[in-house]
Parts: C-alpha cells; sequence; structure tokens
C-alpha cells in the first residue's frame, strides 16, 4: 500500500475544481477512495493472499488454461467486490484482463500487427510484476452527436504527428474511471474506425504520469462523513477525461498507430474480450446482491413483507442475482480453448451484461417503492436522536430496528439509490458497455442460435399440416 501511495505522487497532472492536485491521498475529493484501494491491496498481503494471488501476480494476470483457474479468477474478483458492494467497477481487474487477454493471444495478434508479441510481452511483465493498477479510456468525448460518426473533429485524440521517438497525440479520451488512482491508461477505440479517420485509430498503454497528459475529474461525489453517507465516503471510484496536448508516446508503447484494422482486432479479440467481461458479471452479481440486501433490510424495517407487490419485488431482485450466477458458472462450464487459453463462454457473459443494464435500474427502482417516503424521513445525524429522550423510539421501527439502526439504514439506502454518488451509479450500469439498445440489437445480429429459432418456428407449422 505505501509504495502504491507513493506513486501517486510521481508527478501525474489530475485537475479539479480548476486546480491541479499535488497529493491526491489528502484530497478531499479523494482521500476516502485512497483508503478504500489501500485496504484492498494490503489484503493481498494478508489473509486473502492465497485467493487473490499467484505466483506473487493478483490473479487477474493468470492466464487461465483450465476450467479451475476461471473459478479462481472469479474468486479473486468477488473478494474485492463484496468488500466494495459491487460499487467499484474499475479496481483495475477490468483492464488488467484485457491486457492479459492480448498478451495471452499475442502469438495471433503479431500475425497481423507488427512488433506486437515483444512489445505486449514487456508492457505485461512489466504491470504484472509491479502490481500496477490501470483502466481504459475508448470513448471519443461528446460534442455534436447530430454529425456524422465518420467525421473527425477538434476533440477526438489523434495523431498528429509522427518521430523517430514516437508518436505526438493530440485531443482527449474517455469515460477513463479511477484515473487518478491508477498507474497505467490503455488508451483504444470504442468504434471501428473508417480510412478516412486513419489518424484515430490507435492503442497505446501509457504511465499515467506521461507529460503532456491531464486528468480532469468530474464533480467529486466523495462525503467525509462514513456514518451517515458509508458508500460515498469510500467508494466514489472518481470518473475523468483525460486530455492529450501534443503528448508524445514513445514508440516501445505504441501497440497501434493510425491502423482502424488492427486497432478493431485488438478491440475485438475473443480472448480480452472474455476475460474482461469475465470480471464485470462477477462485480455485476456483488452489486445485485447489495440491491436485495438493502430492499429487504427495508422491507424488514418498515414490516411490509406481507405485501404482495413488496414480495414480488423482494422476490424479482433473489431471481436477478441468481439469474447472473446461472450465466456466470454456466459461461464458466462451456469455456473453451483459443489458442491454448481457456476463455468463458462469451454468449453467456453477454446474455449476463444485458441483462444486468436492465436489472440494475429495475433493482434501484424496487428500493425507491419500498423505502418510499421513508428514505426522507432519517433525521440528519443521529444527533438528534437524543435531543429528547422519547425522539429515538420516534424513530425506531419494527423487527428489533431501533431508532439508531433504522436511521443508519435508511441512510445506507439514500446514498445506495437517491444520492449523487447513486444516480451516478445508475446511469454507470446502464450505459459503460456502450448503448444498451445496440448492444441488444447487436446480440441479436450475432446469436448463433437465431436461424435455428425460425427453423424451429417452421417445424411446427410442418407437422400441422401432415
Amino acid at each position: 500500500m505505501t509504495d502504491w501511495k507513493e506513486r501517486l505522487q510521481d508527478g501525474r497532472r489530475v485537475w479539479y475544481g480548476g486546480e491541479l492536485v499535488t497529493r491526491i491521498a489528502e484530497h478531499h475529493a479523494f482521500r476516502g477512495t485512497v483508503e478504500t484501494i489501500g485496504k484492498l491491496l494490503e489484503m493481498q498481503r494478508g489473509a486473502w493472499k492465497r485467493e487473490l494471488t499467484r505466483d506473487g501476480a493478483h490473479l487477474s494476470f493468470l492466464v487461465p488454461t483450465s476450467l479451475d483457474d476461471l473459478r479462481c479468477k472469479a474468486r479473486a474478483y468477488q473478494i474485492w467486490a463484496d468488500a466494495t458492494f459491487g460499487m467499484m467497477s474499475r479496481l483495475s481487474e477490468y483492464s488488467r484482463e484485457i491486457e492479459t487477454g492480448w498478451y495471452a493471444n499475442r502469438k495471433e495478434l503479431d500475425t497481423v500487427i507488427p512488433h506486437f508479441e515483444a512489445k505486449m510481452e514487456r508492457m505485461y511483465r512489466n504491470s504484472r510484476d509491479r502490481d500496477l493498477l490501470s483502466t481504459a479510456a475508448a470513448q471519443d468525448l461528446q460534442r455534436n452527436r447530430s454529425r456524422s460518426s465518420v467525421e473527425v473533429d477538434a476533440g477526438q485524440l489523434r495523431v498528429v504527428k509522427k518521430t523517430a521517438e514516437g508518436v505526438i497525440v493530440r485531443g482527449a479520451k474517455t469515460v477513463a474511471t479511477a484515473a487518478p488512482y491508477v498507474d497505467e491508461f490503455i488508451i483504444t477505440s470504442f468504434y471501428k474506425r473508417s480510412e478516412a479517420q486513419r489518424a484515430l485509430a490507435n492503442v497505446f498503454i501509457i504511465p499515467a504520469n506521461l507529460p503532456g497528459v491531464h486528468i480532469v475529474c468530474r464533480e467529486s461525489f466523495a462525503s467525509d462523513d462514513a456514518v451517515h453517507a458509508p458508500l460515498s465516503a469510500r467508494y466514489d471510484e472518481m470518473d475523468a477525461v483525460l486530455i492529450f496536448e501534443d503528448a508524445l508516446i514513445p514508440w516501445d508503447l505504441v501497440l497501434v498507430a493510425e491502423d482502424p484494422e488492427a486497432a478493431w482486432k485488438l478491440h475485438t479479440d475473443p480472448v480480452a474480450v472474455a476475460l474482461s467481461q469475465h470480471q464485470t458479471v462477477v462485480r455485476l452479481i456483488s452489486k445485485l446482491r447489495s440491491v436485495a440486501a438493502i430492499a429487504y433490510g427495508l422491507a424488514k424495517s418498515a414490516d411490509v413483507t406481507g405485501f404482495l407487490h413488496v414480495r414480488n419485488d423482494l422476490a424479482n431482485l433473489i431471481l436477478q442475482v441468481e439469474t447472473i450466477e446461472a450465466l456466470l458458472g454456466t459461461a464458466q462450464q462451456t469455456g473453451d480453448w483459443h489458442n491454448g487459453v481457456f476463455i468463458p463462454n462469451r454468449l453467456y457473459l453477454g446474455t449476463a451484461r444485458n441483462l444486468g443494464t436492465r436489472f440494475y435500474a429495475e433493482g434501484i427502482a424496487a428500493i425507491h417503492r419500498i423505502g418510499a417516503s421513508g428514505l426522507l424521513q432519517a433525521p440528519a445525524s443521529l444527533k438528534e436522536l437524543d435531543v429528547h429522550p422519547e425522539w429515538r423510539e420516534y424513530f425506531a421501527a419494527s423487527d428489533g430496528f431501533d431508532g439508531t439502526r433504522r436511521t443508519l439504514l435508511n441512510k445506507l439506502a439514500w446514498d445506495f439509490a437517491g444520492s449523487s454518488l447513486g444516480s451516478r451509479h445508475e446511469l454507470y450500469e446502464r450505459f459503460y458497455a456502450g448503448d444498451p439498445v445496440r448492444n441488444f440489437a447487436s446480440y441479436y445480429n450475432q446469436h448463433p442460435k437465431r436461424q435455428a429459432y425460425v427453423e424451429f418456428a417452421l417445424s411446427i407449422l410442418r407437422e400441422e399440416n401432415r
């Protein structure tokens, strides 16, 4: 943990409120999350070491060659996700898995991307051996969405010059979640670029303190009050825009430069996609469990579990958790090898991720319905309960929920489903993988059994006509 905290002072340019943040770990917008990440890293050296690491490295760096390897990786994801209630989506495992996937499939990728194998091996070993944290940024800034997607404007990250030392780039990338806290950025392109957009088709893995790179943070949702805002005080992982001001990317950090086909090959690499999506589904389960737990607590405290509509909501939340758990288990059990790497079944991972964009929003709505106006009846602090002897009893509830316990539960529920942080998470879960409508359409287009459903319907007609 100490080594990681020291790395935060590596000269990276983090901007918050118009000011350059020089001491990230002490800044009010970041210190709670810094402490959380530090504790997670300490778990790797303590009682959880055996379940979180192998050969001295976090299991997100493990190249899986068996079903047991996949299950071990999932267990490592789950430990960190459960420790943060699924609220921290970019604890580096996702981007580490992209890097691990590219490394595992480096020989195949080297056949279409010159020098890829040697570069990727060096990058992967550096990240793994130093236990570096990372995040990924692939999207362009939203500017004028009515314009054609093939047009290039000044805000898009692009190569402006090539030199003997590397490529000079200018523009921005987003959304770089957890950017202030990590050591590396994986810069890719979310969409396939055309030949006219060659300058935009680039892939780099760069240090957070690379000269010319600026980390511009959104408004903080962090709180200094861990009692009354337990989630906001610990788990605001921050989102940022990365701005490149004629930054020189050395050639040894450049995987792809101005090559649409190569950039898309990396973005859609089956190993990297499967391993990274595997992590997102595990985290989703932890988050949906948190939704169900909070909703159930609210229902018990208000003694409304006897109402059918409440039971319907609670049952639906449990069904959501068990559905995603089943899909995860099936994805692992039906995994297959790709160039010697055992990867989970992407069909079932994709099903889980698409359902997750709906499940989470439905879960938040259930908390709103069950908590209702009770979410707004908690006093500003626990101090109000001691103003008058009878007041504590006024705020009490049924089933052993005294005034203190019920107040804290309502505040937890509000922090999860009603606060600025809660709103950010609902938005994140709906859109972090892209436009959900487009994703569902893509799921339909790519489903291997699509035609089989048509043939089954036709077979029924044939049977009826006999």
